[in-house]
Parts: C-alpha cells; sequence; structure tokens
C-alpha cells in the first residue's frame, strides 16, 4: 500500500488539464439559457430565505423544501480504453441540452434517464463547479448546511472533480479549491471566521488526516437536534487560500490509496472535508426610540447581534468496484469489502428515502451516520456521479446511473441556524458603559472647573470695581477737604485784611455789598462741586450696572450647572437600573449556592450511612460517593430528593459553580458532579458539557485537599468508560494526578486517586503514555501509605496494568520486560502477594500470573522471589480459576521449570 496523490481523472493516462484543454471554449457557449436561469432562482431563493431566517429571536425556522441535485459527469476513454475497446461503441450516450443520458442496453435498444444537469467529458472544471456546488455555497454563505459529494465506480475522476489542487494549472482546481475561495470572498474576517476539519473513514474507522495519530475519532450525536459532530477531529481556522491549499496538501499526504487493475492511485478510503461557516448577521439589531420619538445612540447597543452557523460538507467517496475486476488480495481486499459495505448501507439509506420508508436504516454505517443531515436532513445537497464510457463496465455504469436517480427522489428540509452572540452584546456593553462613565467624569470635571473659573473672575471684577469706587471716592473726599479750607482761610484772611484797610467805621452798607459778593462767590463753588458730584453719581451707576452683568453671568452658570446635574441624575438612574440587574443575579447566585448546599448535604449523608454500613464494592467503583444497586433501593428516598434539585438547577449551572469564588461553594459543587459521575447515564452528559475539563481545571489549580478527593473522585467514575480514560490522558490527567498524589497527605485522597489511575491502567491503548508521564511511579510512591484501601486501589491497577501488558504480548505487539518490572514495582507485588486483605491478595496474585505468562520476564521473577510465590498460589490460593492459571503457566515454562530442578523441588 502506498500514500500518493492523485493527478488524472482516471485510469492513470489521461493527465490533469486535459478535460479543459479540449473544448473549453465550446463548452462554455454551450451552457443553455435555463441553466442560467435556474441558477438565479437559485440564488435569489437562497437571498430571499437568508433575508427571512431570523424574524425577532433566532431560532430554527420552518424550514423550505429542497431535493437532492444530480449531475452526471463523463469520464473520456484513457489509454487503455482506447486500445481494448477501439472496437466497440461508447456504452452511454449524453444529450445535455436536453439534460438526458442514454444508457446502451445492446446494439438496438437503449434506456434513457434525466438528470439535474448532464456534463460531457469536454465540460470544463469552472462548469462543474457552477452548476454542481456553486449553489451549494451560495446556501452555505446563507446560513444553510451543505454537502456535495462525488459517488461512482474506481476511476471515473471522483477526486479528480473534487479535491484537484491546480498547482500547475489554476484551470484544473476542484470543487473544495474554487468553494474555499468563494468563501473567502464572501466574508469578513474581522467578524466572520472559517473553521477547516479533514478526515478520512477507513475501513469503518474516523482518522484523521491533519493528524495521524488521532486514528479513532467518535461520533456524537446532539440527542435535541440530533446534529452530527466529530469533538475529538483536528479543526483548524482558515485566514486565506494558501493556508487552505497546505491542509489539503497534509490531508492528502495521509490518506490511504493502493495500485489496481481500474486505477493505478484507487482511494482506500472515504475523504471528508468539513467547512464551519460562522457570519454575524448584518442589519438585524433593533432599536428602540424615546420619549419624544426618536432614536437614541445608547439603545443601538441594547438588541444582540445575531449569527449564523452553518456547515459545508464535501465528500469524496471510495469508488466501488467489483473484486475480479479490480484484482484486490490480501488487505486490499479486506479495503474492498469495507468500501462495498459502506457505500451498500449508503444505498439502502437512499432508498428507504426515496420510497418514504418508516424506518431509515442509518445506523448500519459510520457513513450513514456522518451523512444523516445530507440525505432526508435539513441541508441542500449536491451529488455528482461519475461514469466511464467503456462497454465493459456497464454494469457498474447502471448502477451508478440508478444510484443517482433515486437520490434525486430524496427531499430535505433545509433551515436557517441562527443564534444571538451574547458574548459580543455583553463586551459592547461593558465598552459603552465605561465609554459614558469616562464621559460623565470628564464632563462632571470640566464643568466643576468653569464654575470655579466663573466665580474666581466674577470675584475679582467685583473687587476691583469696589477698590475703584472707594478710590475715587476718597480723593474726591480730600480734594474737596482740602479746598474748603482753603477757601474758608482765604475767606478769613481776606475778612481781616479788609478789617484792618477800611477800619471800624465802615458801614453798613459795605459789610452788606461784601457779604452778598462773597455769597455769589460760595454759591459757584458749590455749584461745582454739585456737579462734579453728578458726575460722580453716574460713574456709581455704571459700575452698579456692570456688577449686575456679572451677577446675571453667574446666573446663567448656575442654570447650566443644573442642566449637567440633570444629566447626572439620568447617568446614575441607568446605573441604579444596572446595579439592579446585578442584584437580581446575586440573588439566583444564592438561590443556585443554597440549591448546592442542599445536593452536597444529601449527598454527604448517603455517604456516611454508607460507610456505616459497610460492604464491599466492585474493584472499579469508588463506593465513598454513591451507593451500589443494594444501597440505592435503601436510600430511594434521598436519591429522588436530590434528583429533584439536580433537574430544577440544571447540570451547566453546577459546572458553572466550580469556578466560584467561595471555596465552599467549590467544594460542595464539586461533590455534587462526583455523585452524578458515578451514574453511567450522566457520565456523557458531564463530559460533553465540559465537566471533565473543568475536574482537571481543579486539580491543577487549586491548594484545598478537600477539593482534590473530591474531583479525583469524580474523575475515577468517569474512568471508568472506555472513551472517558482517552480524553483524560489528552488532557494531561495522568500528569496531574501524579501531581495530586505526590503532594497528598490524606489517604483517601490517595485511595481516590489511585482508584483513577487503576481505571486508566485497564486500557490497552494507554499503556506506554501512562508509564512515560509518571502513572507508575505515581503508584509505587502511593503504595508506601500503606492504607488498606490505597493497598488494595493500588493492587488493582496494577493487576490491571499486567494483564493489558500480557494481551498485548500475546498479540505481538509488546516485546521486552514488563514496565512493571523496569519500573522497579515487582519487590512490593511479592512482598504483597500474601497479604491480609483479600482484594489486595486477589489482583496482587492475578498480576503475577499475568507476569509469568512470558519467559521474557521469567528470570527477573526468579531473582525477586516470585516463582515460589507462584508455586504457592498453585497449591493454596482459595480461587480455583486463579490457582489453576498459576500451575498452568509453571507447567509449560521451561525456565521455571529449570529452576525448580536445580534447587531439587519437585512440582506436580
Amino acid at each position: 500500500m502506498s500514500t500518493i496523490t492523485r493527478n488524472n481523472l482516471g485510469g492513470g493516462v489521461v493527465r490533469g488539464g486535459a478535460l479543459d484543454k479540449l473544448s473549453t471554449s465550446s463548452v462554455n457557449k454551450s451552457l443553455s439559457k435555463s441553466t442560467s436561469s435556474k441558477i438565479s432562482s437559485i440564488k435569489q431563493t437562497s437571498t430571499r430565505r437568508g433575508s427571512t431566517g431570523a424574524v425577532n429571536s433566532p431560532k430554527y425556522n420552518a424550514g423550505v423544501p429542497g431535493r437532492v441535485r444530480v449531475a452526471v459527469r463523463l469520464r473520456p476513454r484513457n489509454g487503455e480504453e482506447m486500445v481494448a475497446d477501439a472496437d466497440f461503441a461508447d456504452c452511454v450516450e449524453l444529450q445535455p441540452e436536453l439534460k438526458r443520458l442514454k444508457l446502451q442496453k445492446n446494439n438496438w435498444d437503449s434506456d434513457t434517464y434525466e438528470f439535474d444537469e448532464v456534463l460531457t467529458e469536454f465540460s470544463s472544471q469552472k462548469r462543474v463547479y457552477e452548476v454542481v456546488a456553486k449553489p451549494v455555497v451560495e446556501s452555505v454563505l446563507d446560513g444553510y448546511n451543505g454537502t456535495i459529494m462525488a459517488y461512482g465506480q474506481t476511476g471515473t475522476g471522483k477526486t479528480y472533480t473534487l479535491g484537484r489542487l491546480g498547482e500547475e494549472d489554476t484551470a484544473d482546481r476542484g470543487i473544495m479549491v474554487r468553494a474555499m475561495e468563494d468563501i473567502l470572498t464572501e466574508i469578513s474576517l474581522e467578524t466572520d471566521s472559517i473553521h477547516v476539519s479533514y478526515f478520512q473513514l477507513y475501513m469503518e474507522t474516523i482518522q484523521d488526516l491533519l493528524d495521524p495519530s488521532n486514528d479513532n475519532i467518535a461520533i456524537h450525536e446532539d440527542p435535541k437536534t440530533g446534529d452530527v459532530s466529530l469533538p475529538g477531529a483536528t479543526c483548524v481556522e482558515i485566514h486565506d487560500q494558501k493556508s487552505f491549499m497546505d491542509l489539503l496538501l497534509l490531508g492528502e499526504a495521509h490518506r490511504f490509496a493502493a495500485n489496481t487493475k481500474l486505477n493505478t492511485e484507487s482511494s482506500r478510503s472515504h475523504a471528508i472535508l468539513m467547512v464551519h461557516v460562522k457570519r454575524s448577521v448584518k442589519g438585524k439589531d433593533s432599536v428602540f426610540s424615546n420619549e419624544n420619538g426618536s432614536i437614541s445612540h445608547n439603545s443601538r447597543i441594547l438588541k444582540a447581534p445575531i449569527v449564523r452557523r452553518s456547515k459545508l460538507v464535501i465528500v469524496d467517496l471510495a469508488g466501488s468496484e467489483r473484486i475480479h475486476k479490480s484484482g484486490s488480495e490480501a488487505h486490499t481486499l479486506e479495503e474492498a469489502k469495507s468500501i462495498n459495505l459502506s457505500l451498500s448501507a449508503l444505498g439502502k439509506c437512499i432508498n428507504a428515502l426515496a420510497e418514504n420508508s418508516s424506518h431509515v436504516p442509518v445506523r448500519d454505517s459510520k457513513l450513514t451516520r456522518l451523512l444523516r443531515d445530507s440525505f432526508g436532513g435539513t441541508a441542500r445537497t449536491s451529488l455528482v456521479i461519475t461514469i466511464g464510457p467503456s462497454p465493459r463496465h456497464r454494469g457498474e455504469t447502471t448502477s451508478t446511473i440508478m444510484f443517482g436517480q433515486r437520490a434525486m427522489k430524496v427531499e430535505n428540509m433545509l433551515k436557517i441556524k441562527e443564534e444571538f452572540d451574547y458574548k459580543s452584546l455583553s463586551r459592547r456593553l461593558d465598552i459603552q458603559l465605561e465609554k459614558l462613565t469616562a464621559e460623565n467624569e470628564r464632563q462632571q470635571k470640566t464643568f466643576q472647573d468653569e464654575i470655579r473659573r466663573i466665580n474666581s473672575e466674577a470675584k475679582n471684577r467685583i473687587a476691583e470695581v469696589e477698590r475703584n469706587y472707594a478710590d475715587a471716592l476718597e480723593k474726591e473726599r480730600l480734594k474737596f477737604q482740602k479746598d474748603y479750607t482753603q477757601l474758608v482761610k482765604k475767606l478769613e484772611d481776606q475778612f481781616k485784611g479788609n478789617q484792618e484797610k477800611n477800619g471800624n467805621g465802615r458801614d453798613r452798607a459795605d459789610e452788606k455789598s461784601i457779604a452778598e459778593s462773597r455769597i455769589l462767590s460760595l454759591s459757584k463753588e458749590l455749584s461745582e462741586v454739585k456737579m462734579f458730584l453728578q458726575s460722580e453719581t453716574q460713574l456709581r451707576q455704571t459700575a452698579e450696572y456692570e456688577l449686575a452683568e456679572v451677577k446675571d453671568q453667574l446666573t446663567h452658570w448656575k442654570k447650566a450647572k443644573g442642566t449637567g446635574n440633570f444629566e447626572i441624575l439620568k447617568l446614575r438612574k441607568m446605573l441604579e437600573e444596572e446595579s439592579d440587574q446585578k442584584a437580581k443575579l446575586e440573588e439566583e447566585i444564592s438561590a443556585l449556592r443554597s440549591q448546592l448546599f442542599q445536593m452536597s448535604f444529601k449527598a454527604d449523608e448517603t455517604r456516611r450511612m454508607l460507610d456505616n454500613d459497610g460492604g464491599e464494592r466492585p474493584p472499579g467503583h469508588l463506593g465513598s460517593l454513591i451507593p451500589q444497586d443494594q444501597e440505592a433501593r435503601d436510600s430511594h428516598e434521598k436519591e429522588v430528593s436530590m434528583e429533584s434539585i439536580f433537574e430544577q438547577v440544571g447540570l451547566n449551572k453546577i459546572l458553572s459553580l466550580l469556578e466560584a469564588e467561595d471555596a465552599a461553594v467549590r467544594i460542595h459543587a464539586v461533590k455534587v458532579v462526583a455523585n452524578l459521575a458515578a451514574e453511567e447515564a450522566n457520565q456523557e452528559k458531564i463530559v460533553q458539557a465540559g465537566g471533565l475539563t473543568s475536574l482537571l481545571s481543579l486539580l491543577k489549580n487549586s491548594n484545598d485537599e478537600t477539593i482534590h478527593r473530591v474531583a479525583a473522585g469524580a474523575i475515577a467514575n468517569l474512568a471508568m468508560n472506555e472513551a472517558n480514560q482517552e480524553l483524560i490522558m489528552s488532557q494531561g490527567g495522568i500528569s496531574l494526578l501524579s501531581k495530586t498524589a505526590a503532594t497528598a497527605q490524606d489517604s483517601q485522597t490517595l485511595r481516590m486517586v489511585a482508584g483513577a489511575i487503576a481505571n486508566l491502567c485497564g486500557n490497552d491503548k494507554l499503556q506506554t503514555k501512562l508509564r512515560s508521564e509518571g502513572g507508575l511511579k505515581a503508584m509505587l510512591s502511593m503504595v508506601r501509605c500503606r492504607h488498606p484501601d490505597v493497598l488494595a486501589q493500588a493492587a488493582r491497577g496494577i493487576a490491571n496494568f499486567a494483564k493489558c501488558e500480557s494481551r498485548a504480548s500475546t498479540q505481538g505487539t509488546k516485546k521486552g520486560r514488563s514496565f512493571l518490572i523496569e519500573d522497579s514495582l515487582l519487590p512490593w507485588i511479592v512482598q504483597n502477594a500474601n497479604n491480609e486483605a483479600s482484594p489486595i491478595r486477589r489482583h496482587i496474585e492475578l498480576a503475577l500470573c499475568h507476569l509469568a505468562q512470558h519467559e521474557v520476564n521469567a528470570k527477573d521473577m526468579i531473582s525477586e522471589g516470585a516463582l515460589w510465590e507462584l508455586v504457592r498460589i498453585s497449591r493454596d490460593c482459595s480461587r480455583e480459576d486463579i490457582r489453576a492459571l498459576a500451575y498452568r503457566i509453571i507447567a509449560n515454562n521451561s525456565i521455571f521449570q529449570t529452576e525448580l530442578k536445580r534447587l531439587r523441588v519437585d512440582y506436580e
């Protein structure tokens, strides 16, 4: 078997590009008007459906019917057929203008079949993409799921049609490359995202083409919606076309292919490319108007954005073939049988859907489970069937055509899945709140600064005016006082001078005239003083007017301050509403805590009752957490109460409390999860909801030993399921358990950790990884505790590990000595082979028997004294099956027999 890249359409002679180079222009001209109108109508329908997919709230709409579209593509003759069939006409005749195909039954009779599209051997890759895949890609961009699938005989060009990369000639690009180009062109990487998974279905095993070590991927189905997913597959985010091309090259390098008589590069597996598209719906945000009827800016962020999630599945089926024609043999024969079985199961499902049967056998094959949404589901599906012209393969061509005819009868109900993007809404609200708070603080600070500046300016101007007015009044007063004093003194001097000059004999008339002249002079001076006082009064009035204007400005600023306070009150009201919502959330959290405490109390009470009752538990179960069937009947009333609380609270809310800040809440939450994990019906729900990841995170990040003990017990219960064991190992669970064992002080914590590791030891696929990550060393360190419960779990884990090693050695996948011997656990095993506790002794006896089954371990067992314990077990063991096993091993082991003879021990 070889892993090679396919370069031709089929047969190994016609090289890539031959189909497109023959008559590309003529084919493009032959595209009929009816086909163009159909394609445009599909686009309009997709757009119309996309616009009405979400009305007020995201949900699954009623859906619209959509039949599976089928196109047929004819491969040209290859070199071998040109020679072998040179004298024979082609068995098919195409009528592309009528979308018909005639299949020659013999020289005079033929059957006519109609398809949605008929593509001749000259059809270009671009034409094939436009009529087959482009309507599906456009539907995916509008929010619908879509499937593109190729079906046909080996060597007819399925992989060429779908997976051709076109590295040498871009015209050769297949549907996968062209579809991704259209998707990247239409979406915005800032708001949208694309994730791609690429895997193959090989002999009923799903294998990751991007990570070959991931070779057994499990299928998960949503019990509510029925959606099929592969959570274990590698999912890569695509940002450009180059990264997608590199991904396809990596996947093709890991795909299985082989050389057969029908095709030199025959695909031996079904390859499936799964593209997940997440798009934000623009123009769907609701807005709200305020009291005046206008739309406020803040209200635009209150509606959560809507996103559409769609999925494009491109399936390159392995070719159907007849064994005698393909020449398959040995391993290739087994591959062919597996391919034919899966294709047969797909055909049965399509027959049942076409005939409207009440039962569709979807679960008969993993292929039909993966494609349950493509046929009879909610996806828009296009099928291209590929055929060859050779009359030698008329039977295979007829089977392929009939498969396409039946597929055309299948009706799908197309639905758009929309949902609110609450995380984006929360981020937008947080950013808007921060902006409003910062703007409010800035405006308030600016307003206060402006008020202080205006007050300061007003006070300075008033003080300056008052000071100038007082200075002016004081100057005038001093001036008038000085003038008055000078005038009085002058009058007195004049009066005295006149008296001395004229003497006392002057008559009264002269005195009267002098007095009148003086009075006139004084009156004149008084009138001048009055005029001056009037001018000063006017100046005072002007100053008072300016003071009034300053006061008016101050009043205006006070009113502006009141308006600002009103805006501040509105913002405070908004903050109070946010606080009320926060208080409601806190009340809900308090109620959840109360319910959680009740569940934890019931679990603790049940555990104490069971510990008092005693009794031996099954070896793979930690009985301190959940009662067994008999004990469950005794505590039925308590379990009913706990289940009712669990139904009210919900698993997701309980798991969210594992990350609570309150340590008491985390402890009660992990106790409830541990009790739920003991029930097999709850384990898958817990893992799917992220419970396993949360429990491992508690082991890693918490320092509380109580949390470590209960979390380890929950992991031990989950580890009883084989699928969960691989998840625990892939998430580094054994390393975390080993670190917990190294730091634990309590024997019960060590018991839980030992029980979890013991369950993991029973998985054949995890032996090497379990040892490399310290699982065996942790087991050896825990047995030094000497607590009987810890020793019992350690003994069980050693027995499981030895049993898996023995099975691997028998199958030839394990060579060399046992890891238990290499990691120095054999001395402890020998020391406890005759332990007083029966559970410890029974597991150790089984471990010794498994180790002794292979002679490569014999010398080490002899040197450590394990041979004498095997002899004792074969004679004195209380269990007859173990006693017989030990006897048979010693009797068939030549090294043991030689040692017993050397020591002259008679063993019968």
